[in-house]
């Protein structure tokens, strides 16, 4: 299923747009006018990737500095250990959409996991 981002002149080069799915997801533009979407917790700590600083195909999480790769989600800098999980972007005319992957995401222990509407707790 492909959600709905926003319209890709809304998403200037060089920011991020916040998902507020569960876990958030995060959809960067890079300078070179790539997208990637990442979920959007540092799998460190709590931390909101989008609010990071984005270079190259990298982003940096603003907590403690941990570096992931946008393409990969693979760790560059610790104290990371653990990947982000990346998702698959689509364009369709002038909208953006991310289709979620499948495989689990690695989130921190501190990250707490909100019930999803109609779900038992």
């Amino acid at each position: 299923m492909m959600i709905p981002v926003c319209r890709l002149a809304d998403l200037p080069r060089g920011e991020a747009f916040r998902l507020e799915t569960d876990p958030p997801v995060a959809v960067f533009h890079t300078e070179d006018g790539e997208l990637f979407a990442v979920d959007d917790t540092c799998t460190h700590q709590d931390a909101a990737l989008s609010d990071g600083w984005v270079e190259g195909r990298e982003v940096e999480c603003p907590l403690h500095a941990s570096k992931f790769d946008l393409c990969t989600g693979a760790v560059s800098t610790p104290p990371a250990r653990l990947p982000v999980r990346t998702h698959h972007v689509v364009i369709e005319g002038d909208a953006v959409y991310v289709v979620l992957s499948d495989a689990p995401p690695n989130l921190p222990p501190c990250a707490l996991r909100r019930p999803v509407l109609g779900e038992a707790t």
